[in-house]
This record gives structure tokens, C-alpha cells and sequence, in this order.
């Protein structure tokens, strides 16, 4: 059974689904303005872990991610300024729709190239506005929102007294300023509290993205959006809401006040946050200037799945420093196993060494411990009581977990590369005195390897070999 800490208990929890057989999962989604960085990637591979996990106990899954292509302001704690897709289609001199397009698609393929699977559902903000102002409308009829007299709506903080269940905020800890508008902002006079929050903005002089309502024109706030498409596709009741760190206040935060008010009940029954990337030790964001894009590390010649290898290496609760170092570490050991795979899959099959498969399983089903399964299948790798047939079924069997393509070269054509005579057995006999803790005759060995022209380096993961020109004699 996957376990995994739930924001709002502080807990690990089991997770067991609400309709037997069925995993439901909302994952915030982009907003669609700009290049994601591979700091919102990591979070995005969050649902996809939990959605492989899922498969492997037989769960159908559930998933639905949204696209925040309007309703995102320049100032979310101000409730104020420009719709952050507005600002960036004019910057680059296209309408605001062709802008979002744009950058939806450059989503899809950096996911693509993580090996993340697709969601069931990708709904997008702009086509869900009559199901945002459906539900601005049931908040104000139950008491929840006020209209203002500018065509915008709050939320009432105050009518929600679980208020700061996700955060630890409470309303009267609040202060102004410190996550949603301060006091005295000319946007925000019409206020009943400093921690209301925008659930419909009036238009001003706005005049891109704009649409009527009751209220008058105007477009939606940033939070609403989740609440009515979570509801609209998964229901009044769903699994697990996933996302990062920074979204647990006051997005979530406000979300689920909104979702909870308008039908009387929590609706998320597990919400999950991803932590922080850090590029460097800082952590990664346009305001810092240190954000890398996918396609910035493939155009440095990585191959996209060593990202993907990397993050595996952190759980995804703890916060990760990603380095060059780091990331060419794990490029030469995803590009190590792809070569050990394809070598050992042309020896003859045998059973899967189903010790490892286990310790796997129950490290991914422990909160998604993947560092512990890493390790696991490191110590695979160098076992050398498991035949190569089978370390090939149990490397291609976990990869439905691990997503690393580690088969991809299974089959392809490989230049040859021939050993000395009698080299092979001298690399077994190394490997075995080395297992053995016998290091002088290791280092016997490792001379008679460079003699023959074999150069022998020694690794966490073993010893790995190349062709070196023959030691003088």
C-alpha cells in the first residue's frame, strides 16, 4: 500500500481510495506565460510517481492537471496589476491565446521528455469560466463571497473557521501584507478583511481576457480556478491534490476554503507538496536569475532521463541541489546501466531476483523513499550471485517504476569491442577478490589487466573497464 505525508495532518498516511479501485489526483498545473523550469518539473514528476505506483497495486488512475492560461495577476498578494499572460503577449507581440499555445505545448514536451505520463484531463482556465462563475455564484448565495461595488468578489476568510488547516496561518496571526493584500491598497478598498482574496476581479480598464458575469466584466482570480475544475472533473470528493511547496499558502490554502465552504465537506482527502529545487544552493526562480530549462541541459548535451535519474536521488518532500556535477554523475550512470541492460539481455533469461524487486517496491511504497530504491538497485548492479539474465528481467521490471528507459538500448547495435585473451577472466578474478576484500590480489590483477592494454577504474557501483595501450614492459 503507497504511504505517503499529508500536509494537512502531518502525517504519513495510507492511501486508500475513496471509490475502491480508482486513484483520483488534481495536480496544479502551469501557467502558461512562459519556459517552465526544471524546478516545476520536478514537481510535475510528483504525480507521476504516484501514478506509477498506483498501476503497480492494480488502481486505475485518475489524473487531471490544469493550465493556467488567464486569472494569474502580476501581484497574487495584492490581488492587483496586469494578467501575468496579457503582460507577456504583449511583451512578445502575439495575442495572449496564440502566447499560451505556445507555451502549453513546450509543457507537454518537457514532460514528454521526463518520461511523465499524460494526464486523463488537461482542462484550461479559459474554457472553464462559466464553471468558476457557477461556483462565485453558489459562494456568495452561501454566504462565503461579497460582491464590491468595482464587479469583483471576495471570499470571506472569516466565514471558513478551519482557515490555515494546510499552512499553520491563522486568520488572527495574519498580518497584512504577509500573503494575500494589505490594508489601504486602492485595489483592494472594498475589502471587508485584509485576508479576503479575489474570487472575480472587475476589468478596470481592462480589455484582453475579459468576460461578462453578473457582476459585470471582469476575469477570474488565481485560486478559483482549481476549486471549480477539481470539482467539475473529479468530483466533490477526490484522492490527493498534489503541487509544490510555495503553492501550500495561500494558494491551496485558499482553494480549499473555497472548495470546502461550497459544499459543506473537505474535499481532498490527502493533499501532497513537492519541496524546492535548488540550483547551486539557491533556489531556483526567474527572480533570482538562475532558472535552467530543460532544453537548456539538453543543449548541453544531457540526455533529459538523467534529469530525471537525479531527482530520483532526493525524496520528493526534501529540497534538492542540483549541480553539474550532479547531473553528469547521473548521465554516466544512466548511460552505464543502459550498456550493462543491453549486454545482459542477450544472456539467457532467468527469474527475476525478487529480494531486490521487494526492496524496490516497499522504498517507492514508503512516501516514495526513491533514494532507498536507488540504492537497492546499485547494489543489484554489482551483486554478482545474480546471473546477468536475471539482473536484465528485474532492471527491465522496475523500470515501470523508475521510468528511466534503462531497455532503450536492448537490441541496437553496439561497435564491438573485443578483449584481450584471457582479460575477461582476469576481470572476473578482480571482481571476486575485490568482493572478497582481498586487495592485494586486486591490485595484482589490476596490473596484469594494464599489461594487456586494460585500464581498470573503481567505482560505487564496481569496477568498470576501457582499452588502454598495453603497459611497457
Amino acid at each position: 500500500m503507497l504511504r505517503l505525508t499529508d500536509t494537512r495532518t502531518r502525517q504519513l498516511a495510507d492511501i486508500v481510495p475513496a471509490t475502491p479501485g480508482v486513484l483520483t489526483v488534481y495536480a496544479c498545473g502551469p501557467t502558461v506565460y512562459r519556459f517552465g523550469h526544471v524546478g516545476n518539473v520536478r514537481t510535475y514528476l510528483l504525480s507521476d510517481l504516484i501514478y506509477r505506483v498506483a498501476e503497480r497495486h492494480g488502481l486505475r488512475m485518475r489524473l487531471v492537471q490544469n493550465i493556467t492560461d488567464v486569472g494569474h495577476l502580476q501581484d497574487e498578494v495584492a490581488d492587483a496589476g496586469e494578467d501575468k499572460m496579457a503582460a507577456a503577449a504583449r511583451r512578445e507581440g502575439r495575442s495572449a491565446f496564440d502566447l499560451a499555445h505556445f507555451y502549453e505545448d513546450a509543457f507537454h514536451r518537457d514532460l514528454a521528455a521526463l518520461n511523465v505520463r499524460p494526464a486523463q484531463a488537461y482542462p484550461r482556465a479559459s474554457e472553464c469560466i462559466e464553471l468558476m462563475l457557477a461556483l462565485i455564484e453558489r459562494l456568495v448565495a452561501l454566504g462565503h463571497a461579497y460582491p464590491a461595488p468595482d464587479g469583483s468578489v471576495f471570499f470571506d476568510a472569516r466565514s471558513f473557521p478551519s482557515y490555515g488547516a494546510l499552512s499553520g496561518n491563522r486568520l488572527d496571526q495574519l498580518r497584512a501584507g504577509s500573503g494575500h493584500a494589505g490594508e489601504g491598497l486602492d485595489a483592494n478598498r472594498y475589502k471587508r478583511f485584509h485576508a479576503d482574496w479575489a474570487l472575480w476581479k472587475g476589468a478596470g480598464p481592462a480589455t484582453a481576457m475579459v468576460w461578462d458575469s453578473p457582476w459585470g466584466p471582469g476575469f477570474p482570480g488565481w485560486h478559483v480556478e482549481c476549486s471549480a475544475m477539481s470539482l467539475r472533473f473529479l468530483g466533490e470528493v477526490f484522492d490527493i491534490h498534489t503541487g509544490g511547496i510555495d503553492l501550500r499558502f495561500p494558494h491551496h490554502e485558499d482553494e480549499r476554503a473555497q472548495s470546502n465552504a461550497a459544499v459543506g465537506h473537505e474535499v481532498v482527502r490527502y493533499w501532497v507538496h513537492g519541496e524546492h529545487l535548488l540550483n547551486e544552493g539557491r533556489k531556483m526562480a526567474k527572480s533570482t536569475g538562475n532558472v535552467v530549462l530543460v532544453s537548456d541541459l539538453v543543449a548541453a548535451g544531457h540526455d533529459p532521463l538523467a534529469l530525471r535519474l537525479f531527482f530520483l536521488s532526493g525524496r520528493y518532500r526534501q529540497q534538492l541541489n542540483l549541480t553539474a556535477d550532479a547531473l553528469t554523475a547521473a548521465d554516466r550512470t544512466l548511460t552505464r546501466w543502459r550498456t550493462k541492460v543491453a549486454e545482459w539481455a542477450e544472456s539467457p533469461s532467468a527469474p527475476m531476483a525478487m529480494a531486490y524487486v521487494e526492496r524496490v517496491v516497499a522504498a517507492f511504497d514508503d512516501d516514495l523513499d526513491t533514494p532507498t530504491a536507488l540504492v537497492a538497485l546499485r547494489e543489484l548492479e554489482r551483486d554478482q550471485a545474480v546471473p546477468p539474465g536475471a539482473k536484465f528481467e528485474t532492471f527491465a521490471h522496475l523500470d515501470a517504476l523508475f521510468g528511466l528507459d534503462v531497455a532503450r538500448d536492448v537490441g541496437r547495435q553496439r561497435p564491438a569491442v573485443v578483449l584481450p585473451a584471457g582479460a575477461a577472466g582476469l576481470l572476473d578474478a578482480r571482481a571476486a577478490a575485490r568482493s572478497a576484500k582481498e586487495w592485494a590480489e586486486s591490485d595484482r590483477l589490476r596490473d596484469a589487466l594494464a599489461a594487456v592494454g586494460v585500464a581498470v577504474t573503481d567505482t560505487r557501483e564496481g569496477q568498470t573497464w576501457s582499452l588502454a595501450a598495453p603497459a611497457a614492459r
